[in-house]
């Protein structure tokens, strides 16, 4: 297939198939005698119509050559015959093939300028009465005004698909409103950013240095460092560093579109240890919602008699045979007596162990409910406590119809105790809708590791509370005995430390592979995946997961992704494959769910049914329709979730995750390159989150250059948030 962009041009013979969702669409065209396909996002074309297409030519491996549309342009018709067959199309409300026969009958080759300009003239045809005109000349001017914004809108870069979006939100206005204010469509339009609006506006002639324009880009940068880099705000001086730079423009008239933001509150600031920083609205919310509810939970006794619990520890000792150290009992201790308990410790330091200890204290009187911010996070939980563990937001119950959680302040969760998991994944809006749904005097025990990444989402919320001082915390350091001998255990303690990890110890289960190059290390991780491995586990390979701390290069997630999907899933025909964009998706394939998708519905046995898959969920394709262009992919081993073709923009090959992706996840066998890159991202933080993941064996392949790197950079990307200050402000009116 040629890389250069080509053009078709015919007449509309028909619409094979459309999905209204999102104007994916198959069309017959008519070209110099020869019936062609031509498929992509497109707007609704009526039969008759024609019709300039860019794009590229495809072979499809069941339906053959085929054009694959990035672009269409549509020519009124000309001839009587192409008229008759637009108007009669379906596509005008209220005219149907007769009636347009009727009409253009009677007007001939003035029937368009009849209906775009005297809509009235048609009750001059039989059968047509004044409601009828009113019906056929409104629906006619609706596709005109269509028709024409959608034009308007591809002048500009805009895809169909977007394009179509706006259409069925400002209708007839579009063209109107987006000449006034092209910025309003990030507000409006889900899928349009800054960028794009910002390439309209200049396009129109919008000045550079014009004042929405320098508003709307300010928002972008403060949006952006939140998605990007976690952060709730940022520094004035920054804010204004990093839009001087996005925009071209001076920081004289930014300084002053930022204050004028703040005046109009559609931007917060707070002086902060001597330096102004920058919210947007929500975050600066957020994080005083979740200081106040908090302290307001921590502020509850929930005191339990010393003595009762004393002995309740020591029958939990002795049926599990363990002792606990005094560390571990403080924290026993502290949870029986706390309205809010965070407890941390990397790996082998018992959390789980205390955890079961502190459900066997509360007993069956209390009602606990356990959850964790990922599906396989609360797996695992249920597996180490043997009780029901859930999603958050499973837990909270979202709403689809309504967006937002069914469980708030006014329908809280039924229970005494609430124990949350892996709580370093979790970013403050999640937390704060968590303890929206928390009703007073409900013991929250919130469980995690400090020292892992943070949240892919905004905030560093375990790391503030703990650093605030202000909630009671336990911190676990001794390893149990029974870890003692994993060198994954104690070669993640050592990383932790800042020391190099031991590497192939006899009888270990961490194993160092050396390579050349990055492509033999890529080579040797697809051998470890294909064959060394499953015949050492002697599990086929399911329990194993490559981790790679960078997205591009030789080991990257993509590289290695295509490599391992042809290594290990390559004996298919093209009848069981369906290509998106560079990905061709294939029957077995493992895949990760890429974004919150609140309205997507599953089902499980037993039919239970529900809607909602989120970012970082991995499951396999266990069927596939290529005709079609759907998918199934079972999550969990239990939920099933059908994926049209559009959908499919939401999946990802997940043979190598991102370390970022891999979170609240554990895997039997972990493999991880290891040779360099950015020092920004090869950090101490990431390759202990790597390590950590691995349950059994853990393989790295690369250079003890590139170890020595990531154990030696402590320097991790600092995230500006405001929760510990907030912790600390609440706390100390609270007790004033």
């Amino acid at each position: 297939m040629s890389a250069e962009p080509q053009e078709l041009q015919g007449i509309v013979s028909g619409t094979v198939f459309r999905n209204e969702e999102n104007g994916w669409s198959v069309i017959e065209l008519r070209t110099q005698g020869d019936l062609i396909t031509v498929v992509g996002t497109l707007p609704q074309l009526a039969e008759g119509e024609t019709c300039l297409f860019q794009g590229q030519w495809a072979e499809h491996p069941q339906y053959g050559r085929q054009f694959r549309a990035t672009g269409c342009s549509v020519q009124t018709p000309t001839t009587l015959r192409g008229i008759e067959r637009y108007l009669g199309s379906g596509i005008i409300k209220g005219l149907g093939p007769s009636t347009a026969r009727l009409i253009v009958e009677h007007f001939a080759h003035d029937t368009l300028e009849v209906l775009s300009e005297h809509p009235e003239r048609l009750t001059e045809i039989p059968g047509i009465g004044k409601k009828r005109c009113e019906q056929i000349a409104t629906g006619f001017q609706e596709q005109h005004l269509l028709r024409k914004t959608m034009i308007f809108l591809q002048t500009y870069g805009l895809s169909i698909g977007l394009s179509e979006k706006i259409s069925k939100k400002y209708k007839e206005r579009a063209e109107e409103i987006i000449r006034r204010d092209p910025y309003k469509l990030i507000d409006d339009i889900e899928g349009i950013g800054f960028l794009t609006a910002d390439r309209i506006a200049l396009s129109l002639g919008f000045p550079v240095s014009g004042e929405g324009r320098l508003r709307a880009g300010l928002k972008y940068v403060l949006d952006e460092a939140a998605a990007s880099g976690g952060h709730t705000c940022l520094p004035r001086r920054m804010l204004i560093s990093h839009a001087a730079e996005l925009l071209r423009c001076e920081k004289e008239p930014l300084e002053a579109s930022l204050s004028a933001l703040l005046l109009y509150k559609e931007l917060s600031s707070e002086i902060m240890d001597g330096e102004e920083m920058i919210f947007s609205p929500d975050a600066y919310l957020c994080e005083w919602s979740i200081a106040r509810s908090l302290v307001a939970l921590n502020g509850f006794s929930q005191q339990m008699i010393p003595q009762h619990v004393a002995e309740e520890i020591d029958r939990f000792e002795k049926r599990e045979g363990i002792a606990f150290s005094p560390t571990q009992r403080e924290a026993l201790l502290r949870a029986t007596q706390s309205g809010v308990l965070v407890i941390t410790g990397g790996p082998g330091t018992g959390k789980t162990t205390l955890l079961n200890c502190i459900l066997h204290i509360l007993g069956h009187d209390e009602e606990t409910l356990l959850a964790a911010p990922t599906g396989r996070a609360a797996k695992r939980m249920s597996e180490a406590t043997g009780r029901e563990a859930r999603t958050v937001h499973r837990l909270l119950e979202f709403n689809p119809e309504g967006g937002g959680f069914l469980r708030d302040r006014d329908n809280p969760l039924d229970c005494q105790c609430l124990v949350i998991d892996e709580v370093s994944m979790v970013d403050i809006y999640l937390m704060r809708s968590l303890l929206r749904a928390v009703k007073s005097g409900t013991r929250l025990i919130l469980v995690g590791d400090k020292d892992q990444l943070p949240s892919v989402g905004p905030g560093n919320v375990l790391g503030d509370i703990l650093e605030s001082g202000v909630i009671p915390h336990a911190r676990l350091t001794e390893v149990f005995r029974q870890d003692e001998r994993s060198m994954i255990v104690s070669n993640a303690h050592r990383v932790n430390r800042g020391e190099m990890p031991v590497l192939n110890a006899k009888s270990g289960d961490f194993f160092f592979e050396r390579s050349r190059s990055p492509e033999a290390a890529a080579k040797t991780i697809v051998d470890l995946c294909l064959s060394r491995l499953p015949r050492y586990l002697g599990d086929g390979g399911r329990g194993i997961q490559v981790l790679s701390p960078t997205k591009k290069g030789e080991c990257g997630v993509l590289r290695l992704n295509a490599l391992l999907q042809q290594a290990l899933n390559s004996g298919h025909g093209k009848a069981d494959e369906i290509v998106f964009g560079q990905t061709a998706f294939r029957l077995g394939d493992k895949v990760i769910h890429t974004k919150n998708d609140y309205s997507l519905p599953w089902r499980a046995p037993g039919g239970l049914q529900g809607q909602g898959v989120f970012n970082g969920d991995v499951g396999l394709i266990t069927a596939l329709d290529a005709e079609e262009r759907t998918l199934t992919v079972l999550y969990d081993e239990e939920r099933e979730v059908d994926y049209d073709y559009a959908q499919l923009e939401e999946l990802d090959l997940a043979y190598c995750l991102s370390v970022h992706k891999s979170q609240g996840s554990e895997f039997d066998a972990v493999v991880m390159p290891a040779v360099g890159g950015h020092h920004l991202l090869l950090n101490r933080n990431l390759f202990y989150t790597a390590i950590t993941r691995a349950r059994k064996l853990l393989v790295l392949v690369g250079y003890e250059d590139a170890i020595a790197a990531m154990v030696n950079n402590s320097h991790s990307r600092r995230r500006y948030t405001a929760l510990s200050e907030r912790l600390v402000e609440t706390a100390g009116s609270s007790h004033g």
